[in-house]
């Protein structure tokens, strides 16, 4: 049938939809977020539970529940070393203050030599802002305390959403094929399978490129000297999750603990090793590890992270880019979505060669589709 519908009154339908849904999104954040977080997870976690249930042959709420265990046992164990890693840099604060302090004051003599500002209007701006500072705290710990009963609301939805999605998936995927007519349920049955086998790949893919990252910056910075080698390599692996931004932070949380370390010089390097890291990450780590099918290219990952961000904070700007590629499944298997498939997509090269990376004369590693 013929659409009747012109030009405009389609464009005003779409900006309503897509302004109806964002007003959504913002008033349920949160429950949606855990909720989405949790679909991913239950997608990572159902070959372990179809192994527990089929091989080992144990009831499904069992095998579910097991699954979710495992899961918070890896991320508790990650916590856990974190920590440790924190608390040997709360062990060396005095030290990080009285370095601080050394730098404040070179500082201070630089900007009294360079600009002309002597030490008692530097002192009077410092005092009236360390003033409105305190005025704030209570909003300040008000918002901390906030953000911590938040943060544990977050994890106790998303355990038990990944519980009930993982126990109910074969109800909710009969639903997905019966709310469409006869004629899409092929169509939908193929988008599901290739949805959970593609992102599942992706985010085993982020995980292993995660730990790569991690372990080379871990491997460098101790090369270099650079004390909380280990927990910076963490912070940098940890957040390179985030593209483009999640690099960034990581770079300056690394480059001030470094300063407060080690001195200026010391910066330096570590700037050079996260710029050289970076290189080998999106050049060699990401084709290989990552693949392209469901690669989006730069200008919408960026806007995907800013407006995640908006809406959701930190948890939007992780979980833009995996929900991104979903709809980029969606687009590229519906015939009249295909034009924003291919908006989203990197720029197709049909005779582009896939570069392979020989180890040994035995071992390879290919590019990835």
């Amino acid at each position: 049938m013929k659409d009747k519908l012109s030009f405009l009154p389609k464009l005003a339908l779409v900006l309503f939809c897509l302004i109806s849904l964002t007003y959504i999104a913002i008033l349920g954040h949160s429950l949606l977020a855990p909720l989405l977080f949790s679909f991913l997870m239950a997608i990572l976690l159902l070959p372990v539970g179809n192994f527990l249930e089929h091989r080992l042959k144990f009831k499904r709420s069992l095998s579910t529940l097991l699954s979710v265990i495992l899961m918070i046992a890896v991320i508790g164990g990650i916590v856990y070393f974190f920590g440790n890693q924190l608390s040997d840099l709360w062990a060396d604060w005095p030290l990080l203050k009285e370095k601080a302090n050394v730098s404040y004051h070179e500082l201070q003599k630089w900007i009294s030599h360079t600009f002309g500002i002597n030490s008692q209007k530097q002192l009077s701006y410092l005092n009236d802002s360390t003033e409105k500072a305190l005025a704030t705290s209570a909003a300040i710990v008000a918002t901390t305390l906030s953000t911590l009963s938040s943060t544990l609301l977050f994890l106790g939805f998303t355990l038990l959403f990944t519980f009930f999605i993982l126990n109910y998936r074969r109800v909710l995927f009969t639903f997905l094929t019966s709310v469409f007519s006869e004629e899409h349920k092929e169509k939908v049955s193929e988008i599901v399978s290739q949805i959970q086998y593609i992102i599942k790949k992706y985010i085993i893919g982020l995980f292993l490129q995660m730990l790569i990252v991690t372990v080379l910056m871990i491997t460098v910075l101790s090369l270099l000297g650079v004390k909380y080698a280990v927990l910076l390599g963490l912070v940098a692996g940890i957040f390179n999750v985030v593209p483009y931004l999640g690099i960034f932070f990581a770079l300056l949380v690394s480059c001030l603990i470094t300063f407060a370390t080690a001195g200026a010089g010391k910066v330096l390097l570590v700037l050079i090793a996260f710029v050289g890291v970076h290189a080998i990450d999106g050049n060699v780590l990401m084709p290989l590890v990552v693949g392209s099918k469901v690669k989006i290219n730069a200008l919408f990952a960026f806007i995907g992270i800013v407006v995640g961000e908006m809406i959701w904070g930190i948890s939007g700007m992780f979980l833009c880019i995996p929900y991104l590629a979903i709809l980029k499944i969606i687009f590229d298997r519906v015939d009249s979505l295909k034009p924003w498939g291919i908006l989203m997509g990197e720029e197709h090269k049909p005779d582009k060669k896939k570069r392979v990376y020989r180890i040994t004369k035995k071992i390879k590693l290919e590019e990835k589709d």
